[in-house]
């Protein structure tokens, strides 16, 4: 009776914050790329570099949805502009992802720095989902930016657990084309934050 008494408003919310930043870090359409990352890793470096990923991510997060606003007013940034920033960032992530189907990034770095460097900034955390952080925790408060973004970590710590079922069911087609088709979602997200920051920018 008291899940039934959660006002609706605060369910339509969480929902809402859920899906974007859920889509944003896209632990799905990143399978094919952790997978890339960890090919010469055992199943317990697989698991500590998830773990590291997870760690990093979920501080990234939680350190732009508390300081985002602060930090950007300390350069007189107001939000709109970083979403229009975010977004032009987002969208060239987007067409990369199109394009060659995962981010390029530098292949010689080590197994130990993997797990935060690609994986967890900018594959997991990035622009986009800074920006959709701090826009959540403007609009809709504390209490449903964190509850997102716990959800949403847990899931994508899930996902990196199970990279090997997951890839098994997709095939490398199946991974290949997951992968395209969040990259469209990312693309149409980038332009909404552009044209949200434009539309709501003072000239």
């Amino acid at each position: 009776m008291e899940f039934l008494s959660i006002p609706t408003d605060f369910l339509n919310d969480l929902t809402k914050s859920v899906i974007a930043l859920f889509v944003v870090v896209d632990p799905i359409g990143n399978v094919p790329i952790f997978i890339a990352l960890t090919s010469k890793m055992d199943k317990v470096q697989r698991k500590k570099t998830a773990t590291i990923a997870i760690i990093t991510a979920v501080s990234l997060l939680i350190l732009f949805a508390f300081a985002g606003t602060k930090i950007l007013s300390l350069f007189a940034i107001n939000v709109y502009s970083f979403m229009i920033a975010g977004g032009i960032l987002l969208f060239i992530l987007a067409i990369e992802l199109l394009t060659h189907g995962t981010l390029r990034y530098n292949k010689e770095d080590s197994i130990e720095d993997t797990g935060v460097v690609p994986l967890a900034f900018p594959l997991l955390v990035g622009p986009g989902a800074m920006t959709t952080v701090i826009i959540s925790f403007e609009t809709a408060g504390l209490e449903i930016t964190m509850l997102s973004i716990i959800i949403v970590v847990g899931i994508t710590y899930l996902t990196l657990l199970l990279i090997n079922p997951i890839n098994k069911v997709l095939g490398k087609r199946g991974s290949m084309i997951i992968s395209r088709v969040f990259a469209i979602f990312i693309a149409a997200i980038a332009i909404q934050y552009i044209l949200n920051g434009i539309k709501n920018q003072s000239f």
